[in-house]
């Protein structure tokens, strides 16, 4: 068994196509499908089935794919690993943030830390903070960037306070209450709103705040991102409550101060054991101390 038809394998389950597959590995398909032909045989039986029409995974096929992924993951991290010990850093590193992260510019720190490690792959995903966290945990991200009301901590994970912000309100620049330096949550409570979806960390907070004062507001739009917000409050379907770090980045709408707003706090979160190089090279450029490999 070799690594290289693990990674055929993969392509295949990933794109459900042999030539699809091939192109990417820039072979010809011929090759592709003999050395996957062989790997069946080696394990006496059949990873695809195979018609004119489509290709997909059988039970057995479906049961190698999370053992391969986790061989080669195994094999990279050794080479990372590796060229570590001799002062390369290279290999994977899996970045995710939620939507209105402000703490830390990304883009910037990742073309700073780019242009230090060129030889490390790079990718982004964008989510809600407790699902990030459930994925640094799991090892799916090395390094996740969320915000928490300041009555929640990251769990199972090490993590850092970056900041602590407050919300504001965000209206279209013809709303009434668009010319106002303040606002508090029961006037808000009047308006039609527009929020991340109901149980992510996100919403949460705003949800207990106004929970918190005995006012009920209507959330008629839940969206996935931040940056769709704006394009409901602009056109004045509803109001929005944003990190006030954040707010200002969005184009088309005006801020407000809201007098008894709920607060949020930024934290980076990475593994508590088993860090790869690239990570604990990006947790160093973030400024991020983390001797021990824990942290707090």
């Amino acid at each position: 068994m070799e690594l290289q038809q693990m990674r055929y394998v993969l392509a295949v389950a990933e794109t459900n196509s042999f030539t699809r597959a091939a192109e990417r590995y820039l072979v010809v398909q011929s090759a592709l499908s003999h050395q996957i032909a062989r790997l069946e045989r080696e394990l006496g039986a059949r990873l695809f089935e195979r018609t004119s029409r489509r290709v997909r995974l059988t039970p057995a096929g479906a049961a190698f794919l999370p053992a391969a992924r986790q061989c080669l993951d195994a094999a990279e991290r050794a080479a990372a690993e590796v060229a570590a010990a001799v002062g390369e850093v290279r290999g994977r590193l899996a970045v995710g943030l939620i939507p209105t992260v402000a703490a830390v510019d990304i883009p910037d720190a990742l073309r700073d830390f780019r242009g230090r490690y060129p030889q490390v792959r790079i990718g982004l995903r964008v989510g809600a903070s407790e699902d990030l966290v459930e994925q640094v945990r799991e090892g799916a991200l090395d390094v996740a960037f969320l915000g928490l009301p300041t009555t929640a901590r990251p769990q199972g994970v090490a993590s850092r306070e970056l900041a602590r912000d407050r919300l504001v309100a965000v209206v279209a620049p013809d709303h009434p209450l668009a010319g106002e330096p303040s606002v508090d949550l029961r006037r808000l409570s009047r308006e039609v709103f527009v929020d991340l979806p109901a149980g992510t960390a996100g919403r949460v907070q705003s949800d207990l705040a106004f929970s918190a004062a005995g006012l009920v507001r209507d959330v008629a739009f839940e969206v996935t991102g931040a940056d769709y917000i704006a394009r409901l409050v602009g056109p004045g379907l509803a109001v929005a409550m944003l990190p006030s770090a954040y707010a200002p980045r969005l184009a088309g709408v005006v801020t407000v101060e809201v007098s008894d707003a709920p607060a949020r706090v930024e934290y980076v979160v990475w593994r508590r054991t088993g860090r790869t190089p690239a990570a604990t090279a990006f947790l160093a450029a973030l400024d991020v101390d983390t001797p021990d490999g824990h942290g707090s």
